[in-house]
């Protein structure tokens, strides 16, 4: 299908977890007509060679809580660019839809009556799996998967994922943006119901020539061991790497 980008429109888009093998027709399509590409930080460079040599390209990224452009900015780039008739391609990393603030630049396109589509990406969860040679579920030990963030807004005082009542143990768990305390965040998990014993791997820098894998368990989980954001953790018992 013809994805060309179409002057006046923008376009919310997922680059995947860094390969470029990961991107989707659509998102390359988008890449190469786009006439202005904002992306974020976590979008890698050989994504961004894929571009048109004439797009404008405005890196709007975003990392450790440490905002180089603010969410406003990026949505008046936005209605800059649209309203003069140009093409704008929103890159973000993995999904555009989770863990990426489209609720809130989805509400702004509308308000301002900014036509837009949006197209999905392989969010770094199921491009992790895949790597390790592991499902996400299986019919024996996880009838669930739940995708969660220790990552909040401004002002909220969780630093870790928290639930009332029992974790399921039917579940596999997969943690975005964990931040670097990850024997804290596993003793909460812990303290959560999760089962010291149950596996887990951690993923820095997935997909890329820099990805590390450290696999252990809950218990086991230390800050050393670790590799350099951004990571995610896999938990749950379905997770068998290879």
């Amino acid at each position: 299908m013809n994805k060309e980008a179409q002057p006046g429109t923008v376009y919310l888009a997922g680059a995947g977890p860094g390969d470029p093998g990961l991107l989707t027709l659509s998102t390359i399509q988008l890449l190469q007509t786009a006439d202005v590409i904002l992306p974020d930080d976590l979008v890698s460079d050989e994504i961004l060679a894929l571009a048109s040599p004439t797009a404008e390209i405005i890196p709007v990224g975003k990392r450790c809580g440490q905002p180089r452009i603010t969410q406003a900015e990026i949505h008046a780039l936005m209605l800059q660019h649209a309203s003069a008739d140009r093409s704008v391609l929103r890159l973000k990393s993995g999904d555009p839809l989770i863990f990426g603030r489209a609720g809130e630049e989805i509400a702004f396109l509308r308000d301002h009556a900014i036509p837009f589509e949006i197209i999905p990406g392989i969010t770094t969860a199921f491009a992790v799996a895949a790597n390790l040679r592991t499902p996400l579920t299986d019919r024996t030990s996880a009838s669930k998967l739940i995708l969660a963030t220790a990552h909040h807004a401004a002002g909220k005082l969780e630093v870790t994922p928290k639930w009332t009542g029992a974790f399921p143990e039917d579940a596999t768990l997969v943690i975005y943006m964990p931040g670097r305390d990850f024997r804290a965040l596993a003793d909460d998990l812990i303290q959560s119901g999760i089962a010291p014993e149950t596996p887990c791997v951690a993923v820095s820098k997935a997909t890329t020539s820099d990805e590390h894998v450290h696999t252990t368990t809950l218990a086991q989980l230390d800050n050393s061991t670790v590799g350099p954001a951004p990571v995610v953790l896999l938990i749950g018992h379905a997770i068998q790497p290879a």
